[in-house]
């Protein structure tokens, strides 16, 4: 059962004390006296408490200044009128100019109908202020409630870095009541929920207003967050084993309970935030995009999920497009962007095909050469073909032991050359594709041991290889695309 309450009760329950400080002055443009616009203002007011439909302010949120715009739907069902725009885009603009990050907390039915078209062009007004607020690489957090639907869930509240919703919220473009009215039909049940929307890659979480502080605080760690200038101190040099055959590495690295990203998430991060598919209607299991911190180094971080690849959903275009999300998040945040590659590789369909695979891998390798925010990669297991390829430039890049890089998979390019997959082993080998074989021919700076295999010491392994992520984000600054491509150069 969705949790309604109010902006003021809202904010009492998510700052710090309860308490905030007031950024709002008296609507100006009030309507004729006596009208019924004029009415309907002083019965909103009454009912609410509030001057407008929108309280905004800053406070404290785990100690940290933000700014906030948060919606009263009992204001006129929480529309925006010209003075609502008015507070709105004043809130967001000092925001921005005094370097605070933003939480909104929209509740609206939309345009204010009283005002019909000049109030309803305010969107676009409103959205160049959120656009602005994210030009100057400030986050903007969104907290959807219900009901959010309209040209308000059209606009600021489809904009955030990290978007959120609270349980059972209806949330939708068109209300269902006038679809109801027009169509004469109800419109189809479960769609415009919260949870839905979440499953669907259009939200990144469905969060109980009591849990929104603890969320949101995580999340402005990272995004506020810069990585150490100077790189964190190296461990004692241990034992190294023997490195093994290529083959021996391979048979390793498919082990089922190899440790994969989820594992390094949980063992060697903190602050870790999922987010959820692209933002545009589409999710995809293979793919893990989170905000997280290694130690000090904050980051997001793109990550191949062997267990959802091995779980029947093996990496398609849709999870290149969520890599790119992520991609983009790094880029305009000023936040370094980590990419775990751990693939058998990617789908092979006609699904996959029509849906543009080939363009997608193109595209992150565009995006991830060229992106300005500083870059670095841990080749953590599989790194089979176009699909590892996609994450792989890098200004760092890192490898486990028994991880591996082959244009396909061994049996396949035995296949090839042999007409047989049983000379894999012999392929493999022949290849190059051993990390100390990448090592050698610079197509990886540092490698994370296993000792002997990840397998056997997941834990260990995985806060082995997060602080060599903290370190290798410690003083890194991006090199550009042509330092990122000079490591493919033969003779380099």
């Amino acid at each position: 059962m969705t949790d309604r309450v109010g902006a003021r009760d809202l904010l009492r329950r998510v700052l710090d004390e309860g308490a905030w400080t007031s950024w709002d002055v008296p609507p100006a443009g009030e309507p004729p006296p006596a009208s019924a616009y004029a009415e309907d203002l002083a019965a909103a007011r009454e009912r609410s408490g509030c001057d407008e439909a929108v309280l905004t302010g800053e406070s404290l949120l785990r100690g940290r200044r933000v700014a906030f715009v948060v919606s009263e739907f009992r204001f006129l069902a929480g529309s925006i009128g010209l003075a609502t725009a008015d507070r709105i885009v004043a809130a967001v603009g000092r925001a921005t100019a005094e370097g605070l990050p933003l939480l909104a907390a929209p509740c609206s039915g939309g345009t204010r109908m009283q005002e019909g078209t000049a109030a309803f062009v305010q969107m676009a007004r409103i959205t160049a202020a959120v656009m602005a607020h994210r030009a100057a690489g400030l986050p903007y957090l969104v907290y959807l409630r219900h009901p959010t639907t309209g040209g308000v869930f059209a606009s600021w509240g489809s904009l955030g870095h990290v978007t959120a919703a609270e349980p059972g919220a209806l949330i939708g473009f068109l209300g269902p009541r006038v679809y109801e009215g027009l169509h004469g039909e109800p419109f189809p049940p479960g769609v415009q929920v919260a949870e839905n929307l979440a499953a669907k890659g259009l939200l990144d979480a469905v969060v109980a207003i009591d849990d929104l502080a603890g969320v949101a605080s995580a999340a402005l760690d990272v995004l506020c967050g810069r990585p150490p200038a100077a790189p964190a101190p190296s461990p004692p040099p241990a034992g190294v084993p023997p490195e093994g055959t290529a083959w021996d590495s391979i048979e390793r690295s498919r082990r089922p309970d190899r440790p994969g990203v989820r594992e390094l998430l949980r063992f060697g991060a903190a602050d870790v935030t999922p987010l959820s598919g692209t933002g545009q209607g589409e999710a995809e299991p293979g793919l893990l995009l989170a905000l997280a911190r290694f130690g000090a180094a904050p980051c997001v971080l793109v990550g191949q999920d062997r267990r959802g690849q091995r779980g029947g959903h093996p990496l398609g275009p849709a999870g290149l497009r969520v890599a790119r999300r992520g991609m983009r998040l790094a880029a305009e945040l000023g936040l370094p962007l980590v990419t775990v590659v751990d693939t058998p590789g990617a789908v092979l369909s006609a699904e996959a095909e029509e849906g543009g695979l080939a363009g997608e891998i193109a595209r992150c390798l565009a995006d991830l050469i060229t992106l300005p925010a500083p870059t670095l990669c841990l080749l953590l297991g599989e790194g089979t073909g176009g699909a590892a390829l996609a994450l792989l430039p890098a200004d760092r890049v890192l490898v486990a032991r028994h991880a591996w890089l082959s244009p396909l998979p061994p049996e396949g390019a035995s296949l090839i050359v042999h007409r047989t997959p049983a000379r894999a082993g012999e392929m493999a080998e022949a290849q190059g594709v051993r990390s100390a074989d990448l090592l050698r021919g610079g197509l990886a700076d540092v490698l994370v041991d296993e000792r002997p295999d990840a397998a056997d010491e997941p834990e260990a392994f995985c806060r082995r290889a997060a602080a060599a992520v903290e370190r290798g984000l410690s003083g890194l600054a991006p090199t550009g695309p042509a330092a990122r491509q000079a490591r493919y150069r033969p003779g380099s």
